[in-house]
């Protein structure tokens, strides 16, 4: 082999390899950039502001806050939670109890970008959920499981009051649209 072509072939290599390593990068880095764009939106909901999209053609409205301290976690909630919702952040499943209500209050979230911390969670870890309004819930997480995608009690907005975060199981999947859901659930702690 010429000289030549060795040349062009590490070069074709290289531009691969990087190629590979933008596209590992897109998804964790459109997770980070939307939750600081979130958090703007946020904020100015707080402050007065009508629920309003963080950038200029987005379908979702922050919703709530979710922090957990040991973790160091701080995440906008946005309504709905769709998959188009979901690429962006983590989402307030419809029907289920809004935050701030009293109610079976469900939050859906990747595996793989926001809600890949829920594998952390011990029990008694606190959760503390902030409402548009500006009022805080606090949770203690209660236990987390492993459930089939068909158990749809598990969404049941009149269920007792609590928090329920939802993401896909395996944590570390290969594919998508795995049939298990990883389900936390934290219950309410007295004000």
């Amino acid at each position: 082999m010429s000289t030549a072509w060795r040349s062009r072939l590490v070069l074709l290599t290289l531009i691969g390899g990087i190629g590979l390593l933008l596209h590992a990068a897109y998804l964790p880095a459109k997770a980070w950039l939307a939750q600081h764009l979130l958090e703007q939106a946020w904020q100015r909901r707080l402050a007065g502001q009508p629920a309003q999209p963080p950038w200029p053609g987005a379908d979702m409205r922050p919703l709530a806050r979710l922090h957990q301290p040991r973790l160091a976690v701080t995440q906008v909630v946005l309504d709905g939670a769709s998959g188009r919702v979901l690429a962006f952040g983590p989402g307030h499943v419809t029907g289920s109890a809004l935050p701030g209500e009293h109610g079976n209050i469900v939050i859906s979230g990747h595996r793989d970008t926001h809600f890949h911390w829920l594998r952390e969670l011990q029990d008694g870890d606190l959760l503390t959920l902030e409402s548009g309004d500006g009022t805080v819930r606090r949770y203690a997480v209660n236990r987390a499981a492993v459930h089939q995608e068909t158990e749809i009690g598990l969404l049941d907005p009149l269920a007792d009051d609590q928090l329920r975060l939802f993401t896909c199981y395996p944590f570390d999947g290969l594919y998508p649209g795995t049939p298990l859901r990883y389900v936390v659930t934290a219950l309410p702690l007295a004000m």
